[in-house]
């Protein structure tokens, strides 16, 4: 009851003067907004990138280009992976491990039907790209590529989800036309829809044939790349040394003994790994930059609480001298303080989700948000927390002050 009290006469000490404290509670808003908004956008990106890693599955490899270093400073790609490469590894004899393997290159072409366009992009593979990711052709759409298909450089596309909505409409697109930078394109299949395989929109694809896509779209002689299936999680390191072994036989003519690879091997760990420190340095300046915005709040906190504690002397001096104890007038005024952090964090908890909401929209979920009950929990702790420490030195000032002197001051 006597705390009740307590917060009731700090409630009615804010009201008195209004202004100053909604000029006080601001401050907290912003921050508390500032540490919602930053955590819902580090905790949406490695929901997000979990979810990614996890479309990739625990068996997948990739092998990439590695990057030319000149004068310690990284310069372009080195292009030395081939088809055969990826062929090369299938050999059950040298790479007992591998199940599967998917070369693969890629560009953003114009794709048309008549009159209706889209930017896509294309990607250059083998028939073992579907069933390495779990990615199937819609029900009664046609079928995925073949090993014909890539051996005789066929002309046929197997377009996405999305895609085919852009450029066909209701129509049913499997056997008509597409033009890919003007080459027509027979169409054999839709896929499923399916949002993300790793980084990549498989809804905004075109997979075509890898030989069609280096010899008649593109005009190269390397791929980019090649997507490796391990025949179990368990296997998947024995994989990677078959993989580095072989592909460092077939490459001996660039490779001198001792030298590096040619080319990097990847598992989903090793890429999460990576990934993981990126998100901790975003991490660090989301966070370094709500706590200068709760800083600031709890400055402006201190400030108002101190013109109080001038303004109510008298006040204080009264309360003292009717035999009120200095841990009174100290519980008094952190409780203001407390009041204070308490409501802007309120308000600034309804402004984070706004701010959340409005950033996934302005950037068309380019940019994912997740705020969660922990997030909520922790921005309002904060926010108290600021609020009760901003106003330790004001209301240990108030607590500290002579009775007499204080009834005297004007």
């Amino acid at each position: 009851m006597f705390f009740i009290q307590i917060i009731l006469m700090s409630l009615r000490g804010l009201r008195a003067n209004l202004l100053r404290s909604l000029l006080a509670v601001l401050g907290v808003i912003i921050g508390v907004g500032a540490v919602i908004s930053a955590m819902s956008i580090l905790e949406g990106t490695e929901r997000d990138l979990r979810e990614r890693f996890e479309s990739l599955g625990s068996e997948t490899l990739m092998v990439t280009p590695a990057v030319a270093r000149q004068a310690g400073r990284a310069g372009g790609l080195i292009q030395t992976l081939t088809v055969e490469d990826a062929e090369a590894l299938l050999d059950p004899k040298r790479c007992p491990h591998v199940k599967a393997a998917a070369p693969e290159v890629s560009g953003m072409v114009l794709a048309k039907n008549l009159s209706r366009n889209t930017e896509v992009t294309v990607l250059g593979t083998n028939e073992a790209y579907a069933e390495m990711f779990n990615y199937r052709v819609a029900e009664g759409q046609g079928r995925f590529l073949t090993r014909d298909d890539v051996a005789s450089e066929q002309k046929v596309a197997v377009l996405g989800h999305e895609v085919a909505q852009k450029l066909f409409g209701n129509v049913p697109p499997v056997g008509r036309d597409v033009r890919l930078k003007g080459i027509p394109f027979r169409v054999i299949g839709v896929m499923e829809q399916k949002g993300y395989i790793g980084f990549r929109s498989v809804d905004m694809q075109v997979c075509i044939p890898i030989t069609t896509a280096m010899n008649r779209l593109f005009g190269i002689k390397r791929i980019t790349g090649i997507n490796v299936r391990a025949d179990g999680a368990a296997n998947v390191g024995l994989a990677t040394a078959e993989i580095k072994r072989e592909l460092r036989r077939r490459h001996d003519i660039r490779l001198r003994e001792g030298a590096q690879d040619d080319f990097n091997v990847m598992s989903q760990e090793e890429m999460q790994r990576q990934f993981s420190d990126v998100t901790k340095i975003m991490g660090f300046v989301l966070y370094s930059i709500a706590g200068i915005s709760l800083v600031v709040g709890g400055i402006g906190i201190m400030n108002i609480m101190l013109v109080s504690v001038t303004e109510r002397t008298r006040e204080i001096g009264v309360r003292m001298a009717v035999g009120a104890q200095r841990w009174d007038i100290l519980k008094q005024f952190l409780i203001e303080a407390g009041v204070i952090s308490l409501v802007g964090g309120g308000l600034g908890v309804v402004i984070g989700f706004g701010m959340t909401d409005l950033l996934t929209t302005t950037t068309e979920n380019l940019v994912r948000t997740h705020t969660s009950g922990a997030v909520i929990a922790y921005a309002l702790g904060m926010a108290i927390l600021t609020g009760v420490v901003s106003g330790l030195y004001p209301a240990f000032k108030a607590s500290r002050l002579d009775p007499v002197e204080a009834l005297r001051y004007e």
